[in-house]
């Protein structure tokens, strides 16, 4: 199993702090956002994002980067400052 948290405005449009998936073997962040994508319409349209910022284990991190059976991955919207 994984621990998937969503922040932010995802959170919001998501109305969903985070969720438990099952992982049996290392994927890609990017992987396992284009499963999530695939879950429903809402999912889709909230993480298609290319910019979202994700976190594995609460060290950002890039989406080429493999989750493992156990990890913590975290998604939010991009940052902006002023």
């Amino acid at each position: 199993m994984i621990k998937i948290l969503f922040f932010g405005a995802l959170r919001e449009r998501l109305q969903c702090a985070g969720l438990q998936m099952p992982l049996h073997t290392p994927c890609a962040v990017s992987e396992l956002l284009n499963q999530l994508r695939q879950q429903s319409a809402l999912f889709a349209g909230a993480l298609a994002d290319d910019n979202l910022l994700c976190a594995l284990n609460q060290q950002l991190c890039g989406t080429e980067v493999l989750v493992q059976p156990g990890d913590e991955v975290a998604f939010f919207p991009p940052v902006t400052g002023g």
